[in-house]
C-alpha cells in the first residue's frame, strides 16, 4: 500500500492544485459488486463471473504456504477496502458441506473480515476440468461489457488457472500479446486507480501515461488531478513532463523489449506471479528484479530449473 504523506519538493504541490479533495471522494463510492449474484442463489452458476458470498461461508485454505502476515499492512489494506471496495475478488472451491475454501487471496480475505465485509466477491473455480474452466473465462473475456480491470482479470486467470503464457492467452483471446501485456500491466496501479478505472472516472489511456511514473503516490495524486478537471491525457502527459523537468517526479520510459526479454518475464512469471519486472537501458544492460511471497515459490522455480536441465 502507498504511504499517504505528502510529497516534498513540489512548490506549490498537487495538494495545492487540488484544493478540497472530499468533492473527489464522493465519486468513488467502494465497488461491492452489488450487481453480482449471491453464491448459491440459483442454479447453474457460471464461474467465469464474479459472484458475492457471505464472509462467514468462506474457510481459509490449511494449505496457505504463508502463515503470517503484516498485521500493519493488513490494516492499511483493509483501510482501502473499507474506502474502495475490494477491487480484484478472490478464487475460492466450493466444498462438501456448502462452504467455500480460498484458494488465492487469503490476504484480501482477511482484510475484508477486518473491514467488516459481509460478502467477498469471488470467482468459484470448479478445479476438475481445466478445459471448461477455460473456456468459460474466454467467453468471459469476449463479453461487451466487462471494464479495462474486469478484463485485466480474466487474462490473469487464464495465465494463473489455466497455466497459459501471455502468447498462449493472446492466441486463445484473439489479442496481440502487447495488448494483453497493457491491461495485465493495469492491476500494479494503485487500489484508487484501478477503482477509477472501472467507474469510468479515468481512462485506459490516462492509466498508461500513470503507469510511466515510479511513484505510487504520485500516482494517485495525478489520478485526483485528472478526475478534478476532467484533464485530458495530452494534458496528464504535460503534467508529468512538467514535474519531471521540475525534479518531483521522474517519469520512466516505456519501451518495447526484444521478444527473448519478454519470453524471460512470462516464463518467470509462471512461478512468481508476475511479480517480476525488468529495466534494459538502449545498450542492453539491465536489471531483473523478482518479488516472492514464500519459500514454496523460490523451491517451485528450483525444481523447474532441476528438470530443465535433466
Amino acid at each position: 500500500m502507498s504511504s499517504s504523506k505528502p510529497l516534498h519538493g513540489l512548490g506549490r504541490g498537487l495538494g495545492a492544485i487540488l484544493g478540497d479533495k472530499d468533492s473527489l471522494q464522493s465519486l468513488r463510492k467502494p465497488i461491492g459488486y452489488v450487481n453480482k449474484e449471491i453464491a448459491g442463489a440459483k442454479e447453474p452458476q457460471n464461474t467465469s463471473d464474479i459472484l458475492r458470498i457471505p464472509i462467514g461461508m468462506i474457510e481459509p485454505n490449511p494449505f496457505q504456504p504463508r502463515m503470517s502476515f503484516d498485521q500493519e499492512a493488513l490494516q492499511e489494506l483493509a483501510e482501502s477496502i473499507h474506502t474502495f471496495g475490494l477491487i480484484q475478488p478472490v478464487t475460492v472451491r466450493h466444498k462438501a458441506n456448502g462452504k467455500y475454501q480460498i484458494i488465492s487471496g487469503e490476504r484480501r480475505y482477511r482484510a475484508c473480515q477486518i473491514a467488516g465485509m459481509d460478502m467477498i466477491p469471488a470467482y468459484i473455480r470448479e478445479a476438475n476440468d481445466q478445459g471448461m474452466l477455460e473456456m468459460a473465462i474466454v467467453e468471459n473475456i469476449q463479453r461487451e461489457n466487462l471494464d479495462p480491470i474486469e478484463v485485466a482479470m480474466s487474462y490473469r486467470r487464464l495465465i494463473e488457472e489455466c497455466s497459459l503464457t501471455q502468447e498462449q492467452m493472446a492466441e486463445r483471446v484473439g489479442k496481440k500479446r502487447v495488448s494483453v501485456t497493457n491491461y495485465l500491466r493495469l492491476l500494479k496501479l494503485p487500489a484508487k486507480v484501478q477503482h477509477d478505472i472501472k467507474v469510468g472516472l479515468l481512462s485506459v489511456g490516462h492509466a498508461k501515461v500513470l503507469l510511466s511514473v515510479d511513484d505510487s503516490v504520485l500516482q494517485e495524486q495525478l489520478c485526483d488531478l485528472v478526475v478534478k478537471n476532467d484533464m485530458s491525457v495530452r494534458a496528464l502527459e504535460e503534467k508529468i513532463k512538467k514535474l519531471g523537468s521540475e525534479g518531483a517526479a521522474k517519469p520512466v520510459r516505456e519501451q518495447q523489449l526484444p521478444d527473448a526479454y519478454t519470453k524471460v518475464l512470462e516464463h518467470m512469471g509462471k512461478y512468481f506471479g508476475n511479480n517480476i519486472s525488468l529495466k534494459r537501458s538502449a545498450s542492453g544492460k539491465g536489471t531483473i528484479t523478482v518479488r516472492f511471497d514464500s519459500d514454496s515459490e523460490i523451491e517451485r522455480f528450483l525444481d523447474a530449473l532441476d528438470k530443465a536441465a535433466e
